[in-house]
């Protein structure tokens, strides 16, 4: 059995092939830039206002002709001469021979004649050419993760396609005779499969939708041929039950005979001890022990980092960020815990309901509190190191 920290160090230090796709815009959500991205545009492409008024030739006089109007979407290539002004429009393109952009506002309009109430400084109200970015500027570095801002500003530039990191291809395999569909009559003696689901929809928020889902009983033929099928079809295969030491635990048995190299098995951590990670070829292999609370702590801890680690995302194995206890709290244990709780604020709470088979706390929980192995008191204020989720 191994430390938190050892296996984090196992999983730090594997590597995996870089993939790089080129997918339309509308589908890199999510997904990191693999190289950097430029503009082939100025953006604004023309002098642009910035609120609705009159586009003026600035003169010394304090009235001025309106000679046009200038929408959106419109471009006025007529010269205006000094004292000449038009009606704009937020967002329009201003004339090249206007230099100023006075608000509605502050003007007083009779028939054809504009009257300003105070001298506008050249270039006022006016967005130059190329003020968010020149053409031929990178737009996005290498390894921006992109979200919808990103995805807007690149379609902004018309920016059509990118090139990405792939995502891993996933199967999440559940084993277990007791398992029924949860929206199917329960009979005596099974239990409704909450891990499928919790689990699909776990991947699907971090970003992570090409999920293949297996569901297998306990007979070591049949998890063999679906274990060898995931493997050889998936680049990250994860596992829920079936790796503890019963009798019909056949997991590690069946990774075993698929030549599969154990990483680490059993970790020294409460909730998931039964934890078991194991790598053939670039695949990486996941078996999380069945119970939901301890199936769900081992996906935040480690099964997620690895999935942001091989599409080129920033990653953590281990927790960096530290909250203050908002009670007081006792650690009696030889195994070091990851305690479901809620942060407020600068606060952490740590929940009731801490057993490995309860979910109702997760359901409320939006953090990971983990206390290292001992016998030792945390008092209200003590700072503790915190897995946000």
């Amino acid at each position: 059995m191994i430390s938190t920290e050892e296996a984090f160090s196992i999983l730090e230090n594997l590597s995996y092939p870089e993939r790089v796709v080129e997918v339309p815009l509308f589908n890199a959500r999510n997904h990191v830039l693999a190289e950097a991205v430029f503009s082939s545009i100025n953006m604004p492409p023309f002098r642009q206002a910035t609120m609705d008024g009159f586009a003026i030739a600035l003169h010394d006089e304090l009235h001025y002709e309106i000679i046009g109007e200038v929408k959106a979407g419109d471009f006025f290539t007529e010269q205006l001469e000094s004292g000449q002004a038009v009606k704009i429009f937020t967002g329009a393109a201003v004339p090249d021979s206007a230099n100023a952009v006075i608000p509605v506002e502050k003007i007083t309009v009779m028939d054809t004649i504009l009257s300003v109430h105070e001298r506008m400084k050249p270039e006022a109200n006016i967005r130059q050419l190329g003020a968010q970015i020149t053409k031929g500027a990178i737009a996005l570095e290498k390894g921006t993760l992109l979200n919808p801002a990103a995805i807007g500003f690149l379609a902004g530039l018309g920016i059509p396609t990118v090139k990405v990191f792939k995502k891993p291809r996933i199967a999440f395999i559940t084993t277990g005779n007791e398992l029924v569909h949860h929206t199917e009559k329960l009979p005596e003696g099974k239990v409704y499969d909450s891990n499928t689901l919790m689990l699909t929809t776990a991947l699907f928020d971090a970003g992570f939708d090409d999920v293949q889902l297996y569901q297998v009983e306990d007979d070591f033929d049949e998890v063999w041929k679906m274990l060898k099928s995931a493997i050889d079809n998936n680049d990250v295969i994860v596992t829920s039950g079936g790796i503890s030491v019963g009798d019909y635990d056949f997991i590690g048995k069946a990774l075993e005979s698929l030549k599969v190299e154990t990483l680490f098995y059993k970790v020294n951590q409460k909730p998931g001890k039964p934890l078991l990670a194991g790598k053939k070829d670039d695949k990486i292999i996941f078996a999380l022990p069945g119970n939901p609370a301890a199936t769900l702590t081992c996906f935040y801890v480690y099964v997620l980092p690895t999935l942001q680690k091989r599409s080129g995302m920033d990653y953590r194995y281990g927790s960096q960020l530290m909250k203050r206890l908002a009670d007081d709290f006792i650690v009696d244990n030889v195994r070091s815990q990851f305690l479901k709780a809620f942060v407020s604020d600068d606060e952490v709470t740590v929940l009731s309901h801490q057993d490995s088979g309860m979910l109702n706390s997760f359901a409320i929980a939006n953090a990971l509190v983990y206390l290292p192995y001992g016998n030792y008191r945390l008092a209200k204020g003590d700072k503790v190191s915190v897995y946000s989720i």
